[in-house]
């Protein structure tokens, strides 16, 4: 199937079958995510893959809710970090060096510019992180359409209490999306069959 035809085939699924997500369906996701664009490259977030169902229960329990979280095979935590530190400007510049086989001191107006990020406040910094990892979750949502694997987005959680049950805070991440991986209940998601709604090309776009 052609990208247009994935991307109609892809909806927000309510309700999953339990089916898992053969694992290298899952890894073709996670690759895609971490190919994903960010800004200088520096993906400043992590993605915490869940799977295990005692786990799944006690987000289920203290801060989603929703169906998918039990009904689906992975959930991804798309974890921002809480701030950009020298020490992290600086791994980044070492793995651009080494990666790349270029002398680090060829990197240092790059790396006086990252610096930089490292002046703004703890808000901003994070702010600015979640906005870089939204951009790793659209990726990943056209990856799993690819993969014909549902996934739902979703932001109606508790991060405070998803960040104590997974730990974020002394990592210095904080949740800010996640989203399910698993297959559509046919028989049981009021969604599936549902025309999508749109707005117009006429509407949503300006040509200049």
């Amino acid at each position: 199937m052609t990208l247009i035809e994935n991307l109609n085939w892809r909806y927000a699924t309510k309700r999953m079958n339990g089916q898992a997500v053969p694992q290298d369906k899952l890894q073709n996701i996670l690759t895609a995510i971490q190919l994903a664009p960010s800004c200088a490259g520096l993906q400043p977030y992590d993605v915490i893959v869940v799977s295990d169902k005692d786990v799944l229960k006690k987000i289920s329990e203290e801060a989603c809710q929703q169906p998918q979280i039990l009904e689906g095979s992975h959930l991804l935590v798309f974890a921002a970090w809480k701030n950009l530190t020298a020490d992290q400007v600086e791994e980044y510049i070492n793995r651009i060096a080494t990666t790349r086989n270029a002398p680090a001191e060829s990197l240092d107006g790059f790396k006086a510019n990252l610096m930089q990020f490292t002046q703004r406040t703890p808000e901003q910094n994070h702010n600015w992180a979640a906005r870089q990892a939204y951009i790793g979750l659209g990726v990943a949502a056209v990856a799993a359409a690819h993969e014909k694997v549902d996934a739902t987005p979703m932001e109606g959680f508790n991060p405070a209490v998803l960040d104590k049950v997974l730990g974020l805070e002394e990592k210095g991440l904080g949740s800010v999306v996640i989203m399910a991986l698993g297959y559509r209940d046919e028989a049981n998601d009021y969604l599936l069959g549902a025309k999508k709604v749109r707005r117009s090309t006429e509407d949503m776009f300006t040509i200049v």
